[in-house]
C-alpha cells in the first residue's frame, strides 16, 4: 500500500494502539488525512474529556513526514456528486462525511483505511480494515 487515507475510526484506532493500523501507516509512502475526519476527530475531542491529549497526538501525526492533510476541492465535489447519484440508485446511501471521505480518497487513488463496512458498496472505492 504506497497511498493510504485514514478513515476517522482508524484514527481513533491508531490513537489506541491499533497494530494493524501502525503497520499501514508505518508501510505506506503517503498517508492522507481528509479535513473532513479531522473535523470528525475534533468533534469527538470537544465532547470527550481528552481533548488536550487527543489534539497533541493529532499533531504529532500531522507532523510525520509522509502524513499530508487534503482540503475539499472542485475534483472532490465532483466524484461526491456521482457517488451520491450511484448510491442512491443502488439503494445503498451512506452518511454524508462518509460520502465526502470516499470521494478525496478517490480522488487521490488511495486505499481507505477503516473500520466501517458499508464503504463496500462504493463504486470502485479500494477498502482495508
Amino acid at each position: 500500500m504506497k497511498t493510504i487515507l485514514l478513515d476517522t475510526n482508524a484514527v481513533s484506532a491508531l490513537f489506541n494502539g491499533d497494530t494493524q493500523i501502525l503497520e499501514y501507516v508505518g508501510k505506506a509512502e503517503q498517508v492522507f488525512l481528509s479535513t473532513v475526519v479531522i473535523g470528525e476527530l475534533q468533534a469527538g475531542f470537544y465532547i470527550g474529556s481528552k481533548v488536550r491529549e487527543n489534539q497533541v497526538l493529532l499533531e504529532k501525526l500531522l507532523s510525520r513526514s509522509t502524513v499530508e492533510t487534503l482540503p475539499v476541492t472542485l475534483e472532490t465535489a465532483d466524484y461526491y456528486g456521482r457517488l451520491v447519484a450511484a448510491l442512491r440508485k443502488a439503494g445503498h446511501p451512506i452518511p454524508v462525511n462518509d460520502l465526502w471521505i470516499a470521494a478525496q480518497t478517490l480522488e487521490q487513488g488511495a486505499i481507505l483505511i477503516t473500520y466501517d463496512k458499508h464503504f463496500a458498496h462504493v463504486p470502485g472505492l479500494r477498502v482495508k480494515p
